[in-house]
């Protein structure tokens, strides 16, 4: 089984091509940090290369910038290469099959759309404390 499930924030804006057929693909790395400190009390970050392809290449290429937070769900690859000067190289990626965005939407938004989202949070009625003790359970 090969499944791989990464948090983490892109370390430069998501670079999106097309292969010479004409599938989007796009490339990204996001930073990770791990769960638990060194020695030193500082927590290390490792750092994921990423592809994405069609659709979802598109929607990341277009709404995914360096900063962003995400979620992705994949699978790792390995796949060797010779470099210019005839040295085999080998990388490991991550294949995403799925892109989450967790960062919230930009505070762009227009005047109407803020004071939509104010006056939604005003109509919110007000909750009254209850007694422990008039509950039924």
């Amino acid at each position: 089984m090969n499944k791989v499930i990464l948090i983490g924030n892109l370390t430069k804006d998501p670079e999106l091509t097309e292969t010479p057929s004409g599938v989007a693909v796009c490339k990204f790395s996001i930073a990770v940090s791990r769960e638990y400190a060194n020695a030193d009390g500082n927590r290390e970050t490792d750092f994921f290369n990423i592809t994405v392809w069609r659709g979802r290449a598109e929607n990341c290429g277009k709404y995914l910038k360096k900063g962003n937070k995400v979620a992705i769900f994949g699978s790792l690859q390995n796949r060797s290469y010779e470099d210019k000067d005839g040295i085999k190289r080998n990388v490991t990626e991550v294949i995403a099959n799925e892109v989450e965005f967790l960062t919230p939407k930009s505070s762009e938004a227009t005047d109407e759309e803020e004071n939509a989202v104010v006056s939604v949070r005003r109509e919110r009625p007000q909750l009254e404390a209850i007694d422990d003790n008039r509950l039924p359970f």
